[in-house]
C-alpha cells in the first residue's frame, strides 16, 4: 500500500507543498495539476505509478496548501516554480507530468530550461490561444463551484458541476476546492487565452507525449496534426470515450497511456552519450 506523505519546499520565492508517493520506482515525475485540483485529489493516478516512478504532486500556487494571496498566477510564475523546484529537489532528469494547465506550464518551463527535464507528459493541454478558438469551459463554472465552496458544500451540492464523478470523488471536490484562489484561477484561465504555448514546442528537445481525451473538445484532431508539425517527435495517445479529467472517467486507460514512457528518456539520454 502507499502511503502518501506532504512536504514544504521554499522555491522561487514562495512555499510549495507537495505530497509525496514512493513505490518500487526510483526516477522523478513531477506531476502538476489543471487549474482547480490541488494535489490531494490525485492521489489516485499518483498510487498507480509508483511502480515506476517517485511521484511528487503539487499543489500549485493559489491552490491546496501552497502559498496563496497577494502573487504573481502567470504561466511565467508557474513555469518558473517547476524550474526552481526541480532544482531545489535535487531531481536528475524528472518527468513532468502536467495535467491541462499543468501542461501547459510543462511545455514553458521546458523551454525556460530546456536542460532541466528529462521528459513531457502532456495531459490534454488547452490549445486555446490568441487568435485562437476559445478554452470549451466557460469561466461562470469555475467561479460558480469556488464560491459555492468556499461557503461550504456537499458532494450532492457538487454534482451539478460534475454529474459523472461518482460520490467519493465529488466529496474530496467540495472539501478541498475552497483552497483555489479565486483570482488565482482566473489569471489561469484568462491566460489559456492570451498565453501562446505552440511557440514554445520547436523549442523542446526532451521526448514529449500528448495524451488525448478522445470524449473532450479540448484537443481537436486538427490540434493534434498542427503539435506535430511543431514537435514531430512528439507521441500521442488517445483515452477513448474519456472527458477532459481523464483519470476521472477511465483510471486505467490513463495509466496505459503513461506507461513505458519512461524508455523514451533511457532511450535519449543513452543516445545523447
Amino acid at each position: 500500500m502507499v502511503v502518501p506523505f506532504g512536504y514544504n519546499v521554499h522555491a522561487n520565492g514562495i512555499r510549495h507543498h507537495l505530497v509525496r508517493h514512493v513505490g518500487s520506482g526510483r526516477h522523478p515525475l513531477l506531476l502538476v495539476p489543471g487549474i482547480t485540483s490541488p494535489a490531494v485529489t490525485w492521489d489516485f493516478v499518483a498510487s498507480g505509478l509508483v511502480d515506476e516512478y517517485e511521484v511528487h504532486v503539487l499543489d500549485v500556487r493559489g491552490r491546496g496548501l501552497s502559498q496563496a494571496g497577494d502573487l504573481d498566477y502567470s504561466l511565467d510564475a508557474m513555469a518558473d516554480d517547476v524550474v526552481d523546484l526541480v532544482s531545489k529537489l535535487g531531481f536528475d532528469r524528472p518527468v513532468v507530468l502536467g495535467h491541462s494547465m499543468g501542461a501547459r506550464t510543462a511545455i514553458r518551463a521546458a523551454r525556460k530550461a530546456p536542460k532541466a527535464f528529462g521528459g513531457l507528459i502532456l495531459a490534454d493541454p488547452p490549445v486555446s490561444g490568441p487568435d485562437r478558438r476559445v478554452y470549451p469551459s466557460a469561466w461562470a463554472w469555475y467561479e460558480d463551484s469556488i464560491l459555492l465552496a468556499q461557503r461550504g458544500c456537499s458532494a450532492d451540492d457538487m454534482k451539478a458541476f460534475c454529474p459523472t464523478w461518482t460520490v467519493e470523488q465529488r466529496a474530496l471536490r467540495a472539501e478541498w476546492l475552497h483552497t483555489c484562489e479565486l483570482h488565482a484561477i482566473k489569471a489561469a484561465y484568462d491566460g489559456f487565452h492570451a498565453d501562446d504555448v505552440h511557440a514554445d514546442l520547436p523549442h523542446i528537445d526532451v521526448p514529449m507525449r500528448l495524451i488525448v481525451a478522445g470524449a473532450s473538445p479540448v484537443i481537436e484532431a486538427k490540434d493534434v496534426t498542427e503539435i506535430r508539425s511543431l514537435a514531430p517527435a512528439m507521441d500521442v495517445v488517445t483515452v477513448e470515450g474519456a472527458g477532459h479529467m481523464i483519470p476521472w472517467d477511465d483510471l486505467n486507460g490513463f495509466l496505459q497511456a503513461v506507461a513505458g514512457f519512461k524508455a523514451n528518456i533511457d532511450e535519449a539520454a543513452h543516445g545523447s552519450r
